[in-house]
């Protein structure tokens, strides 16, 4: 039998920039969706999984359902709250077809695991996958810089959960093969070192809450009737991409305006 050398092997990407890509799953209600998630995150040479409200976890249906990822299941996070899977993410990209009320890109699978690989190259990003027959909420949308969406045919558009997973963790790691060269080099090299790195979940969650704040003092935003003033704000700057440093200067000038108040 003939040996395999090196030089045909196929090229991987390596940990890389889609380590740092989290899946993160809310509300799961069948233990055996996790499982599968998480088979098909490690196939797609994936580690992070971070569960928001999971209905049963651990269990055995889960671990059956792995296939060997439990590894992956091991090292979940389980937290209570999107905000808290997501705090120290760079970029947030949910999958929704519900879009209407919001007005941030909505994009399909490549050209979000571009955007998710992109991220990457600063730190944590995240994948939010909704529960199987609701999906996410209108308030769990708010905290995404951008929707995917997979088209699937219009006359069938029901798509499992674990499935969904698969087609974008694999939408990512063929984002990541573009970028290595023939000898397995890098192509394309993060930037991170070269500028401020963009804002982090939970600086842009500060940064909402000191606006909120602040409208409220100066009489712009009314508490009993907010209308869409703050998620009209959000979309806004989720869409702009603030760095740390430019979150820090408009926090800033809200400080300043309160005084004055």
């Amino acid at each position: 039998m003939e040996s395999r050398t090196d030089e045909h092997r196929p090229i991987d990407p390596g940990p890389g920039a889609a380590a740092r890509v989290r899946v993160v799953l809310v509300g799961t209600t069948h233990p055996g969706n996790i499982g599968s998630a998480a088979r098909a995150m490690k196939a797609m040479g994936m580690r992070d999984l971070a569960l928001v409200a999971p209905e049963r976890f651990p269990h055995a249906d889960a671990t059956a359902l792995a296939s060997g990822a439990d590894d992956v299941l091991a090292g979940a996070t389980v937290v209570d709250t999107l905000t808290e899977a997501v705090a120290d993410c760079h970029q947030v990209v949910g999958t929704s077809a519900r879009t209407r009320t919001h007005s941030v890109p909505v994009l399909e699978p490549d050209g979000a695991a571009s955007r998710v690989l992109g991220g990457a190259a600063e730190g944590p990003v995240a994948l939010v996958f909704g529960r199987e027959h609701s999906g996410l909420t209108n308030e769990e949308l708010d905290h995404c810089h951008a929707f995917v969406r997979i088209p699937t045919d219009p006359d069938f558009s029901s798509l499992n959960l674990a499935g969904s997973v698969q087609i974008m963790t694999w939408a990512v790691r063929r984002a990541a093969l573009a970028d290595v060269g023939e000898s397995g080099a890098v192509v394309r090299q993060a930037s991170a070192a070269e500028r401020d790195p963009a804002a982090t979940h939970a600086e842009l969650e500060g940064l909402f809450e000191h606006y909120e704040k602040t409208l409220e003092a100066i009489d712009v935003l009314d508490p009993e009737n907010p209308r869409h003033t703050m998620r009209r704000l959000r979309h806004l700057y989720l869409r702009a991409e603030p760095t740390a440093s430019e979150v820090r200067l408009l926090r800033g000038i809200l400080t300043h305006t309160l005084r004055g108040r």
